[in-house]
């Protein structure tokens, strides 16, 4: 989703300076857009590495059609769209008459992150399993004939803002793959959705019940209705998944009456009115004069047991409040649990959950208090091309009451300003952060920070203004088992990719030197591994007359970020969510928005009509099949 917020405060961090291309310098890496062999040997070898045997697929060119294109020898299906009937006797989509309580009997809109969690439970499965998507946000110029980008507040309605928080939230579907086909089953016990209107969830952790989670609807501070702009995500080992709030800033409006929450919400990008006018639509709750500490019940990771459609959702405070786009999960050597997590906004960090305990594959119901009981922890980037991880606890170094922290609550509450009082680095939109299963590295994807000044570039951030964005890489010490110790208070990382078009010297892109002119990309947004622990990178900003899309490359060896383009999103769109089935042989994409493309993008006047191309159909968000013709590995 696009974004736009006031540049907030950096931190107390002194500015780093210049320090990348010294750094490259001295390693010789990716240096006038070479990677060089030393890169792999410092950074593709570890205990746990392997070569991912080369990506073989015919590259697909650039270009900005009203259709999506995949790379020759690929099939790439519609599985399903916004308004598909996913409950039993669900009605079927009528874009005349968009409701709630169609909305919340059928596919959300604007699908992001997918995640495949196999049939049955806890087994490899690759044909027959079950997708959990979220739906971040609405646009209601594509929901409403008579909306158009200024009079949404005057044509708002009650029913209409309740069928707009039925749009959003997640869905639970089970999905098959027949003689080479997925399909997904509607009438599957499995079959859920999650809104933003009426699902109740519940918020634990060491947050939990305090009174700055507690509202004129829910005076325990435990109880909330519904997720708001769910973005990225993740899984855990206990087969559940994870989902980010993101955006949350966008649902609320008002003035609230209370000094402390004011600039709470002012550190979180509540500087004005919302961009959905739902407090007019008979929802105080998003009214900041009325509630202002309903924003704090959202912005947390939410975790849930698609297995179990009666599941309770959690939202986990123990893993902060920010504006989430990810949740990168990853089971320690040790048996402990650590989920990396990125701040997607201009000058706002990277985050680290280290569990207390470890994980119990026998034991289920302790495996429940493992993202309630840990720490968190900000990243700090060194020009020395070190990453120093600063806890977030209560009572230590700054985080005490004379600078508004009289609990870990509040710290949680408030984890931007936590992390800039002990010294996070500010980092140019930090999105999808996940680890490499094979080599055990982890990567960050930073979409761009056009706000970054030249005098406020340092090594981690290069580029000021940086309108393409980059990639970095993080490597764990290796632990006495050879392992990657996820835990260490030390990292190290480098610049994996600069983003942009290397043939503009004033880009000051950085890839392999056998990128293509088709190669190169702007704007990262999500990752995805795939099982031979290639990187799978999906954009969200291509530079003007490209169309977003997903570029694969190795990350180590002498192909390591010779990134190669594979799939096209349609006009208007982004790509969002790439999730492969354990065998590899399928891809999974969310292409979201398609023909939002500026002001004059309306229900009667998208720059597509995208999956349908019918006149009387809007463009649809979609989840799409990716799969290899006659079958086998993707990419390979």
């Amino acid at each position: 989703m696009k974004h736009s917020e006031d540049r907030p405060l950096t931190s107390d961090q002194t500015p780093l300076g210049r320090m990348i291309e010294t750094r490259l310098s001295r390693r010789t890496i990716l240096r006038g857009g070479a990677a060089l062999s030393v890169v792999a040997l410092s950074f593709g070898a570890t205990a746990c590495s392997g070569r991912g045997g080369g990506l073989s697929f015919k590259e697909l060119p650039h270009g900005s059609t009203d259709d999506h294109a995949v790379a020759d020898g690929y099939d790439a299906k519609v599985l399903v769209r916004w308004g598909d009937p996913i409950l039993t006797n669900a009605p079927s989509f009528d874009p005349t008459d968009v409701t709630a309580e169609a909305q919340r009997q059928q596919f959300g809109t604007n699908n992001d992150f997918i995640s495949f969690m196999p049939l049955p439970k806890g087994s490899t499965n690759s044909d027959h399993g079950l997708l959990c998507v979220n739906h971040e946000f609405c646009v209601p110029t594509q929901m409403f004939a008579d909306v158009n980008f200024a009079n949404a507040t005057k044509v708002m309605t009650a029913e209409r803002g309740r069928a707009e928080l039925a749009s959003i939230g997640h869905s639970v579907i089970e999905v098959k793959k027949t003689d080479g086909t997925w399909a997904f089953i509607q009438d599957s016990k499995f079959n859920r959705r999650l809104t933003a209107l009426d699902t109740e969830m519940e918020l634990t952790g060491p947050a939990a019940g305090h009174e700055r989670l507690q509202t004129s609807e829910d005076k325990t501070g435990r109880k909330v209705i519904g997720t708001l702009f769910t973005c990225a995500g993740g899984k855990t080992p206990w087969h559940t998944v994870l989902i980010a709030e993101e955006n949350v800033h966008y649902s609320f409006s008002g003035t609230p009456n209370d000094p402390r929450e004011a600039a709470n919400h002012r550190a979180m990008g509540f500087t004005g009115p919302g961009r959905y006018p739902w407090r007019a639509a008979a929802q105080p709750r998003f009214d900041l004069g009325g509630e202002p500490r309903e924003p704090n019940r959202f912005g947390w990771i939410v975790e849930y047991d698609p297995y179990n459609p009666q599941s309770v959702p959690k939202k986990r405070t123990a893993l902060g409040r920010f504006r989430h786009e990810g949740a990168g999960c990853v089971l320690n050597h040790d048996g402990r649990i650590v989920v990396y997590q990125g701040d997607d906004a201009r000058f706002e960090c990277v985050y680290r959950y280290v569990s207390d305990d470890a994980f119990d594959p026998d034991n289920p119901e302790a495996n429940e208090q493992l993202l309630d009981k840990g720490t968190l922890y900000v990243g700090r980037f060194e020009e020395d091309g070190s990453l120093n991880w600063l806890p977030l606890i209560h009572g230590s170094g700054p985080l005490v009451n004379k600078n508004g922290f009289d609990s870990q609550a509040d710290v949680l509450i408030e984890t931007r300003r936590a992390a800039r009082f002990v010294g996070g680095t500010p980092m140019d939109r930090p999105e999808d952060i996940d680890v490499n299963p094979v080599t055990g590295t982890v990567f960050l994807m930073l979409t761009n920070n056009t706000e970054r000044k030249v005098d406020e570039t340092g090594a981690a951030n290069p580029r000021g203004p940086n309108p393409y964005g980059h990639i970095l890489e993080f490597v764990p010490p290796v632990a006495d088992n050879g392992e990657r110790d996820h835990t260490a208070d030390r990292f190290e990382w480098d610049v994996f990719i600069k983003a942009g078009d290397p043939a503009d010297e004033t880009h000051e892109a950085a890839y392999n030197d056998g990128i293509t002119p088709d190669g190169w990309f702007g704007a990262p947004d999500n990752c995805a591994f795939d099982p031979k622990g290639r990187l799978w990178i999906a954009t969200d900003g291509a530079p003007e007359g490209i169309n977003d899309g997903v570029w694969a490359c190795e990350v180590s060896g002498s192909d390591r970020a010779l990134t190669r383009h594979f799939y096209r999103v349609p006009h208007g769109a982004e790509l969002c969510g790439p999730e492969f089935t354990p065998d590899g042989e399928t891809l999974f994409v969310a292409v979201q928005h398609p023909g939002l493309s500026g002001p004059n993008s309306l229900f009667d006047n998208p720059t597509t009509r995208w999956p349908d191309f019918r006149d009387d159909m809007p463009p649809r968000s979609a989840v799409v099949a990716i799969t290899r013709k006659g079958g086998g590995e993707i990419g390979s």
